[in-house]
């Protein structure tokens, strides 16, 4: 997004074409979308999808925005900000083990510091959502996922490493390995019954 017909600045160009570059891993299929409007003088952004190895079976979704502000927002430390957003489902013991908070914040800090990503002023929120059917979808499973919603600052124009971390934070809440020995991940969710009958049919 631009501000009417006037150039993209080029620090802006730089990031952005560094955010759409990425190559992920054969799990992770990116996408641009549409970036929202009003958050930023510019914007950009990509989504992802997470699919089970040798399956087309969704783990996990997510996206990821720039925001590019050449006068800097508060609370922003700089003019880029990048807004991430994971969901991915879980098993249901899970959803109430206190460390799940903890430790899925842990999968932003630690692959960003993995990556040598270079970051200030991180927060965001870890949402633990459990859906359950009534009246004619009464029949339907109960389901829980989990939600990570984070937003920091890049202290470079070259997000690269920045987007191979938020990859990485989709692979650990999608349970897919390998990871490095210091990092916890949810265990892979089985594949539903509906999903396993219809492989075998």
């Amino acid at each position: 997004m631009a501000l009417g017909d006037a150039p993209l600045p080029a620090s802006f160009q730089r990031a952005r074409e560094s955010l759409r570059a990425a190559r992920p891993r054969d799990e992770i299929e990116l996408e641009d979308i549409p970036a929202p409007q009003r958050l930023a003088p510019y914007s950009a952004a990509v989504g992802a999808t997470v699919y089970r190895p040798g399956d087309d079976e969704e783990l996990a979704v997510g996206r990821l925005i720039l925001l590019f502000d050449p006068d800097g927002q508060r609370g922003w430390d700089g003019p880029f900000r990048l807004v991430a957003y994971v969901r991915a489902e879980t098993e249901p013991e899970m959803t109430n083990d206190p460390l799940l908070g903890p430790v899925a914040w842990s999968w932003l800090t630690e692959s960003l510091d993995a990556h040598g990503a270079r970051y200030l002023a991180a927060g965001g929120t870890v949402t633990r959502a459990v859906s359950e059917g009534f009246g004619n979808k009464d029949g339907d499973p109960v389901t829980t996922e989990l939600e990570l919603r984070a937003s920091w600052s890049p202290q470079q124009e070259d997000l690269s490493a920045h987007v191979a971390a938020w990859c990485d934070m989709l692979c650990l809440a999608a349970g897919i390995p390998p990871l490095p020995s210091d990092v916890a991940a949810l265990p892979p969710r089985p594949p539903r019954r509906e999903d396993r009958e219809s492989h075998r049919s």
